[in-house]
């Protein structure tokens, strides 16, 4: 079965098109990715599978039902904008987010994800108390702790450092394990690399891409070389065969035009400089979504 099925929604505010014709499907025990500019409608969409907001037309069902009361109740949701009552204590305010999500017991619970957030000597102070970081961390606790079914989370990695990116990481990866679907919205194009089963971009309301990353890449095929030479970016310039240069500092991202000759490429730049290292490789999440929603895709009218 499916966690949630989106079949020919459209969202419009006034005669802004926010979502148009999407259809979706996301497998059950899955971590689903959303990426798209900001703008493009990834926000709606999560608001309309949460049911608050209403499409224009379409159908969607949520762990194989409309998003009734009993539903609700088997779905965590994390909106971007983050807001939790910060003058209850930790973990007074956690407990109260279980109990009102069907946990029986759940002090226990509780202190067990502080601890592993490295929280849980914060359980009986004051959420304002909290630093920005610390809040967001709780936030995603309040929308967990009730063990859901499935989890939307709207840019769940936005403001956290490194360390605390990767314990939310964990978290999620951990989720998936227990069978809990994770659908997230995101800007972080490694972070979806590495976590997603499926990616699905949006792009002016209309879905561009939808698979598994080694799919759309496979879409994209293999024109892209990854070099680190002498002389860098410098004696790249003007290469035969190659459409674009993207600066790396220590390496260089070529793409290549269609039906350029990797061995002609190489030929071409050994002639000019000691070339260190040379690999073929398929284009990266973050390169395919610049290709799609960047400028010269823009000026190109591939969007």
């Amino acid at each position: 079965m499916n966690a949630v099925e989106v079949v020919n929604v459209t969202k419009s505010y006034g005669t802004h098109v926010a979502v148009e014709d999407l259809t979706l499907h996301v497998p059950q025990g899955t971590v689903y990715g959303f990426i798209g500019p900001n703008g493009s409608g990834k926000t709606t969409t999560l608001r309309m599978i949460m049911n608050i907001l209403y499409p224009d037309r379409g159908q969607i069902s949520v762990l194989g039902a409309s998003l009734s009361r009993m539903v609700v109740d088997r779905v965590g949701y994390m909106p971007e904008e983050r807001g939790i009552y910060r003058r209850m204590r930790v973990g007074e305010l956690l407990e109260f987010f279980g109990r009102l999500k069907g946990l029986e017991r759940p002090t226990p619970v509780v202190k067990v994800w502080l601890k592993r957030f490295g929280l849980a000597e914060w359980y009986d102070k004051k959420v304002e108390t909290l630093s920005k970081g610390m809040s967001q961390k709780i936030q995603f606790i309040a929308t967990v702790v009730a063990r859901p079914e499935l989890v939307l989370l709207d840019e769940p990695f936005t403001g956290l450092d490194p360390v605390n990116a990767d314990v939310v990481r964990e978290a999620i990866l951990d989720l998936r394990s227990k069978g809990t679907t994770v659908i997230f919205s995101t800007h972080d194009m490694a972070m979806a690399e590495r976590m997603c089963d499926f990616i699905f971009m949006i792009f002016r309301g209309r879905k561009v891409l939808d698979g598994t990353l080694a799919s759309i890449q496979d879409a994209y095929g293999m024109d892209t070389v990854r070099v680190r030479t002498e002389r860098g970016l410098s004696v790249l310039e003007g290469l035969p065969g190659v459409e674009k240069v993207t600066d790396f500092g220590g390496l260089q991202e070529l793409r290549l035009l269609p039906g350029a000759d990797y061995h002609s490429v190489l030929e071409a730049m050994v002639a000019r400089t000691r070339v260190r290292s040379f690999d073929v490789v398929k284009p990266s999440l973050h390169e395919i979504f610049v290709r799609i929603a960047g400028p010269q895709a823009e000026e190109a009218g591939h969007a």
